[in-house]
C-alpha cells in the first residue's frame, strides 16, 4: 500500500473511531536524534488514536527534527511541538549534570504541560511493537490512588542492582525502571506526596529538588532513582505493569527471565546501555535496524518483518538470540491486526 492510500486509510479510520489523543513525551539531546525518530516511527506504524508527540530536544537540534517530521506522512493523525530543555533556574546546572545530560527532564514534565491530562513518557531507545493505545488503555486501569505506571528493574533478583546495590529507598523488590512511564499528571499534580525528608506531605513540585539534596551523593541512575524514592514511600501511588512492556537486554543476556515475553512476545523494546548501536547484543540491534529501515507504505511482512526473521535466525549463537522468537511474536500479531483493520476499513 502507498503511503497517500496508507494515509488516507488511517485518516478514514479515525473518522469512524472518534477517541481521544495519545500524548507521549521524549528528551533527546546529543547524538539521538536518530534513535528517537526510529522509535517515534515505531510509535506510528502500528497506533489506531491520534498521537501528539511531546518532543524535549537540545536547540541545535530542533530543525532537524522538524525536516524529519514534516516529511512522515500521516496529516492529521500525528501532531507534534518541539520544546527546549529547561529546568528550574536556581537549580538548572544541578538537574544538567544528574545521570546523562537532559534525562532529569522527564521529571519536570507534570509542570511545564500543565494543559496535558495524560502522558506516556518514553527514552529515546524505546520501540513499540504493537500499538501505543495498547500500553495507554491501562490509564483505565488505574484504581484511585495510582498516579503512574512502570515496569520493574528486574524479574530475577539474583541479579538485581537495587536490591544488591543501591544506597537509598527504592520501589518493591528489585526496584523500577522509568524508561516507560505512564502517567496520570492530572493526579500527579493534585497529589501530595509522603517522604522521609517532613513529616509534612509535599506536592510534585516541592519535593524534587530536596529529594535530591538529600540523596545526591548516594543515587547512581539519577531520575529513576529519585522516581524509586518517592514511590517507596508512596507505594499505593503506582500501577507496576509486566515486563514485557519494557523488556531490556537484562532479560534475556543472562537466560530469558521474563515469563510473559516468552507466553506472549515483547510488546516494547527498550536498548538501554547503547545495544542498538554496538555488537554485543545482535537481536535488539536488528530490531533497531529493521524499523529505521522501513519505509512508510511498504508492505509490513515483506519489508519489515520477513527480513527481520533472517537477521534475528543469525543471532542465535547469544543468548538472547536463543530466544529470538519472543522479538517477533507479537510484532508478527500487530501486522496481521493492522491488516485486518485495513481490510475491514475498505
Amino acid at each position: 500500500m502507498n503511503c497517500f492510500w496508507e494515509a488516507a486509510f488511517r485518516y478514514d479510520y479515525m473518522k469512524t473511531h472518534p477517541s481521544e489523543k495519545m500524548h507521549l513525551a521524549v528528551v533527546a539531546c546529543g547524538e539521538r536524534l536518530e534513535e528517537t525518530v526510529t522509535m517515534l516511527r515505531s510509535a506510528i506504524i502500528f497506533s489506531i488514536k491520534p498521537l501528539h508527540f511531546h518532543i524535549f530536544a537540545e536547540d541545535q537540534l530542533h530543525d532537524s527534527f522538524k525536516d524529519i517530521l514534516e516529511e512522515f506522512p500521516y496529516e492529521g493523525k500525528v501532531n507534534y511541538t518541539l520544546y527546549p530543555i529547561t529546568f528550574p533556574s536556581e537549580s538548572a546546572a544541578e538537574w544538567k549534570k544528574l545521570f546523562k545530560p537532559c534525562a532529569s527532564q522527564r521529571l519536570f514534565l507534570p509542570l511545564i504541560l500543565k494543559n496535558v491530562d495524560s502522558l506516556l513518557y518514553v527514552d529515546t531507545d524505546i520501540l513499540f511493537l504493537r500499538p501505543v493505545d495498547d500500553i495507554w488503555s491501562f490509564l483505565g486501569k488505574f484504581n484511585s490512588t495510582q498516579i503512574a505506571a512502570m515496569a520493574p528493574e528486574h524479574e530475577e533478583p539474583r541479579i538485581g542492582w537495587y536490591n544488591r546495590f543501591a544506597r537509598h529507598p527504592y520501589y518493591g523488590v528489585t526496584g523500577i525502571n522509568s524508561g516507560v512511564m505512564l502517567m496520570n499528571m492530572t493526579r500527579i499534580r493534585r497529589k501530595y506526596f509522603k517522604n522521609d525528608m517532613t513529616p509534612v506531605r509535599l506536592q510534585w513540585g516541592e519535593i524534587l529538588m530536596p529529594l535530591l539534596k538529600k540523596y545526591k551523593l548516594n543515587i547512581t541512575w539519577g531520575d529513576q532513582d529519585l522516581l524509586n524514592i518517592m514511590f517507596f514511600h508512596n507505594p499505593e501511588s503506582l500501577y507496576v505493569f509486566p515486563c514485557q512492556w519494557n523488556y531490556r537486554p537484562d532479560h534475556c543476556i543472562y537466560g530469558s527471565n521474563c515469563k510473559a515475553a516468552e507466553e506472549e512476545g515483547i510488546f516494547i523494546l527498550h536498548g538501554n546501555r547503547g545495544v542498538y548501536h554496538d555488537d554485543k547484543q545482535p537481536t535488539f540491534r536488528a530490531v533497531y535496524e529493521a524499523i529505521k529501515n522501513y519505509s512508510f507504505g511498504d508492505d509490513l511482512v515483506h519489508s519489515l518483518l520477513q527480513p527481520l526473521e533472517q537477521e534475528l535466525q543469525k543471532t542465535t549463537h547469544t543468548y538472547c538470540g536463543r530466544v529470538y522468537k519472543v522479538f517477533i511474536k507479537q510484532l508478527t500479531k500487530s501486522i496481521r491486526d493492522l491488516y485486518a483493520r485495513r481490510s475491514k476499513g475498505r
